[in-house]
């Protein structure tokens, strides 16, 4: 004869199933939110870019942020277009590239240094190649176009720059490797590109 009783589920395993669940939604849940929050910030960026062009001077995106844009970066062939913020810190680069202070400011005489994550916004300097053009906006609106030279990997957290370069440069670093599976590291990634002229173009 077959115990066609239903089979009862212990109280430890009723547990365990519900953890599972439980951190489903947490994981879920916290993932919507991250995407929201950037989302949301974009959107934010975009008005102190607006703002900033219209002659408002640094514009913070939020009252309490310590940043505020300085440049558009534009890549059309791998449809990219961020806003640059000051500074490279953690909180900065955590919502966009941000520029290194210290460095030429960028689209201006000398080499301009902007960093970003490897994992987020300057991914996509693994697709870039020698020739390359690179777009940057100022604070004026004014655009101008760069052509990739070169890429390096530097073991140091140090990168040489120009400062005495007669023509604006652009220097764009990531950590390496791409898929690096811990954050950080002393190595970097380097684009470097050179002012064109619209003749060049």
């Amino acid at each position: 004869m077959v115990d066609e009783r239903p089979l009862s589920v212990g109280r430890p395993a009723a547990i365990f199933v519900s953890a599972i669940i439980l951190a489903a939604v947490c994981n879920l849940g916290g993932a919507v939110y991250i995407q929201g929050k950037a989302w949301f910030a974009q959107i934010l960026l975009e008005r102190a870019w607006s703002a900033t062009l219209n002659g408002s001077g640094p514009t913070p995106p939020w009252p309490w942020a310590d940043t505020w844009p300085v440049a558009r970066l534009s890549v059309p062939e791998l449809d990219v277009d961020q806003i640059v913020l000051a500074g490279a810190n953690g909180r900065t680069l955590a919502f966009g590239p941000g520029h290194v202070s210290g460095t030429a400011a960028p689209g201006s005489l000398g080499a301009s240094l902007i960093g970003g994550h490897r994992d987020s916004h300057f991914q996509f300097l693994s697709s870039l190649s020698a020739g390359t053009i690179v777009r940057i906006q100022n604070r004026r609106g004014a655009w101008r176009n760069f052509r990739v030279s070169r890429l390096e990997i530097r073991k140091s957290d140090s990168v040489l720059l120009s400062r005495q370069a007669a023509i604006p440069q652009l220097v764009l670093s990531t950590c390496y490797p791409f898929d690096g599976i811990s954050a950080g590291g002393d190595t970097r990634y380097l684009v470097y590109a050179d002012a064109l002229d619209e003749s060049d173009i």
